[in-house]
């Protein structure tokens, strides 16, 4: 699969020729072949979305509205060739990928409907004869940068949003996904988007800080909102912070899912596979520690390592039913074996799995998980989770806000007064009583606290996100000054 770059709705390639190659990561066969931008690409395709930006402003809400909902039809189209796609370059599963081509449809219809409530207001003054209000305007171009483990996702809400605010978007996706992700940007322009409205750019990993920095220094680029891991979403930002550009980041995660003494286990551990294991771990929200009560925990356990024993790992290409597919690469699986070691040296004790083969790695559960130990803090981002025993809600608490991330949570209670004093006490962007970490919704505002980022995606929040707020005044020519 060869993909290309595409600008003012035409598809080229790299200005000099260059490409990337993404392999799978379990047979190292080529799957796509991906065009690998130049600079002066960078460039030219920021100078197209510029151009675009003072027609697709004042295009009007209807306009806009049609064209998404056009894209959420041909996504839902669609669904057979993007699972395809996501198979052979991302190891998804059917699962997971109907999950970002249904979602994302659901998104762009939710955004379509935004169009319609992008609004100012009327402010009282105490100037005689005068009217003071608010407008809301489009902000300028919106530099959107994915990843490839949500690419449909978190592609479409990076695109539906500024576009239903009325900014252009330079759509950069991952090397990791590139055909996947040229895929959804074809399927806007083919919904209709004039030229330049949405660009689509891709680098080689080596060239990859040095275009991004080009985007973001370019006077057109208002807004960078960006999705990855900590470590890039601070470069990304502190680019941003030189250039005096504003970013949404939704970053990495640990999730917790706290386990309390009265809570509905069956109910538990079919939420903790479905969090845990869902896209073998590699999503955001994926739950990677346990929190659980010790008059529980000997049985939660034991039911949760029975049924991640029985989950089915495989290359979806082979199986599509599968649930945990291959890794992004065979250097998760050496990341993952090292916190693997490091913890079972200090104490901890693997119940279901076991260590990983290249990219390959059954489901897996380490209980008696403690400070100290590497898997404790670090992100793990793999077909990993822990369990770490405590006595006590107070406790409990304690523990699932022990660490430097902040983006989804988890609490089961059959109190749920006391689920919710709980939940309130959490630091996360959000928390799911009697429910899996693993959760998005398009009219509900979704983002971290802490190290998971700042902003928030969905909802009615994406409005103050990509426009500016201007303050406006309809006065009296003929007043009267002081002086």
């Amino acid at each position: 699969m060869q993909t290309r770059l595409i600008i003012d709705n035409a598809a080229r390639p790299a200005s000099n020729g260059a490409t990337f190659e993404r392999r799978h990561p379990l047979t190292g066969e080529l799957i796509s072949t991906g065009a690998a931008a130049t600079m002066e690409d960078a460039k030219a395709i920021a100078a197209s979305s510029a151009a675009a930006f003072a027609s697709w402003s004042a295009s009007g809400p209807s306009v806009r509205r049609a064209i998404l909902l056009k894209a959420a039809d041909l996504l839902e189209a669609k669904v057979k060739e993007f699972s395809d796609v996501m198979a052979r370059e991302v190891g998804a599963s059917a699962l997971w990928a109907g999950f970002n081509v249904m979602g994302s449809a659901s998104l762009l219809r939710e955004a379509a409907g935004l169009t319609t409530q992008i609004q100012g207001e009327t402010l009282p003054t105490d100037k005689p004869g005068t009217v003071s209000m608010t407008l809301r305007q489009a902000a300028g171009v919106v530099l959107s940068i994915v990843p490839w483990n949500g690419p449909i996702l978190l592609g479409t809400r990076a695109i539906a949003y500024p576009l239903a605010c009325g900014n252009p978007v330079i759509f950069k996706g991952s090397e990791n996904s590139p055909r996947t992700h040229e895929l959804l940007a074809s399927c806007f322009i083919e919904a209709g988007l004039p030229a330049g409205v949405l660009n689509f750019i891709t680098s080689a990993a080596a060239d990859a800080g040095a275009v991004t920095e080009t985007l973001i220094a370019h006077p057109a680029v208002r807004r960078v909102n960006f999705t990855g891991s900590t470590k890039v979403g601070r470069i990304i930002a502190e680019t941003s912070a030189r250039h005096l550009k504003r970013c949404l980041l939704e970053l990495g995660g640990k999730a917790p899912f706290v386990v309390l003494d009265d809570a509905d286990l069956e109910g538990a551990v079919n939420a903790a596979i479905f969090g845990s294991f869902l896209y073998q771990g590699q999503i955001c929200m994926s739950t990677e520690r346990f929190v659980v009560d010790e008059k529980i925990a000997d049985e939660f356990v034991q039911r949760f390592a029975e049924r991640a024993e029985a989950l089915m790992a495989s290359d979806p290409r082979e199986a599509p039913g599968c649930v945990v597919g291959p890794m992004i690469d065979a250097r998760s699986g050496e990341r993952l074996n090292h916190m693997l070691q490091d913890a079972v040296s200090k104490g901890a004790v693997v119940v279901a799995g076991g260590e990983a083969s290249g990219a390959r790695m059954p489901a897996t559960i380490v209980d008696h998980v403690k400070p100290g130990m590497i898997i404790y803090d670090e992100e793990t981002f793999g077909p990993v989770t822990t369990i770490v025993r405590v006595k006590g809600d107070e406790e409990a608490i304690r523990v699932a806000n022990d660490t430097e991330y902040g983006l989804s949570s988890a609490v089961f209670s059959s109190n749920l007064t006391r689920a919710l004093a709980a939940a309130s006490r959490i630091q996360a962007g959000c928390v799911h009583v009697n429910g899996a970490t693993v959760q998005n919704e398009p009219q509900a505002p979704y983002g971290g606290m802490k190290n998971s980022g700042y902003g928030r995606f969905d909802g009615r929040a994406v409005i103050d996100e990509f426009t500016e707020i201007k303050w406006v005044t309809l006065e009296d020519p003929r007043q009267v000054y002081p002086f």
